[in-house]
């Protein structure tokens, strides 16, 4: 009975060998996939934005809903960035805490989006090493065996893959790391960006809203006066 358990458990591991070595070689390709388009994010969107917040801002000073929506346009935000903060702007008839609620929904959206674009490499980080090491372990039995009949080529061809699903395994995790540390600096920034320009856009509001209040008030009083 345990000669027959250990004899199905040596056949599951050893159908799996050929699986993993093949989501391995997907996963190289994969990852390869994912650093071009880390390239090409850095040339269409890293590389062009331009631009400093703090000027930008001090630009929106005083706008109203024309001006601000001018400003924001020929800024150095990403498209997507600018899309939210006019969604902010041209909704300048809803109440503030109205407001505000979707300038926050906005940035939660702006965040799931950077979320779910270093969710892959996150888990290809995660995942490679498990299937490197399985790759790794599969093999080494039929070799040992080999070694105890003398079979030393059978010996380092498992040897060799042993070691080649190893390395297959670290590299991939090592880019797609490298590539989730990157995105995630990167939109780290983008993301405290939007969120100053969003509040600077809710803070024009109020200010625009202010001095409507004290023209009306003066035009009241004098009203008064001529009266």
């Amino acid at each position: 009975m345990a000669s027959a358990v250990k004899e199905m458990l040596r056949a599951v591991a050893s159908g799996l060998q050929i699986p993993t070595i093949i989501i391995l070689l997907l996963l190289i390709a994969l990852t390869v996939v994912l650093l071009g388009t880390l390239v090409v994010e850095y040339f269409t969107e890293r590389k062009q934005l331009g631009g400093s917040i703090p000027k930008l801002i001090d630009a929106m000073q005083g706008k109203d809903t024309k001006g601000l929506e001018k400003v924001i346009l020929s800024s150095g935000l990403l498209q997507r960035q600018k899309a939210a903060v006019l969604e902010v702007v041209k909704r300048e008839t809803l109440p503030e805490d109205t407001r505000i609620a979707l300038a926050r929904k906005l940035l939660m959206d702006e965040e799931k989006h950077y979320v779910g674009r270093v969710r892959v490499t996150d888990l290809i980080a995660k995942i490679a090493p498990m299937f490197g090491l399985m790759g790794t372990l599969i093999p080494l039995a039929p070799g040992l065996i080999a070694l105890g009949q003398g079979d030393t080529k059978t010996l380092s061809d498992s040897l060799l893959i042993a070691f080649d699903t190893t390395v297959a395994g670290l590299v991939s995790a090592a880019v797609a790391l490298f590539i989730s540390s990157v995105r995630k600096s990167w939109y780290a920034e983008y993301s405290s960006s939007l969120e100053a320009v969003m509040d600077a856009v809710l803070d024009c509001k109020e200010e625009n809203a202010q001095k409507i209040k004290v023209r009306v008030n003066n035009a009241g009083g004098a009203n008064d006066e001529i009266q």
